[in-house]
């Protein structure tokens, strides 16, 4: 389920609020967890951050064999 980050406008704290897509589009109104205040304001984050097989050494599944990956095709990674 994404986060989405808001900004309170009253007492200017940011918090993360998990809705579904569907719960995002058709408007969410989120209290903020300092002041409970129903006016915030979505804010852009940069923090995406995706791990895959070999990206930071804590995958419990193993390495790719040689020539696996992107684009290398159908059933190369068996």
């Amino acid at each position: 389920m994404p986060i989405y980050a808001f900004q309170c406008q009253q007492c200017h704290d940011t918090f993360d609020v998990r809705a579904s897509i569907r719960e995002r589009q058709e408007g969410l109104d989120p209290e903020c967890p300092h002041c409970h205040a129903h006016e915030s304001q979505q804010v852009i984050t940069s923090g995406v951050v995706l791990h895959g097989v070999g990206g930071n050494g804590n995958s419990s599944r193993p390495a790719p064999a040689a020539g696996c990956g992107w684009g290398a095709g159908p059933g190369c990674c068996g």
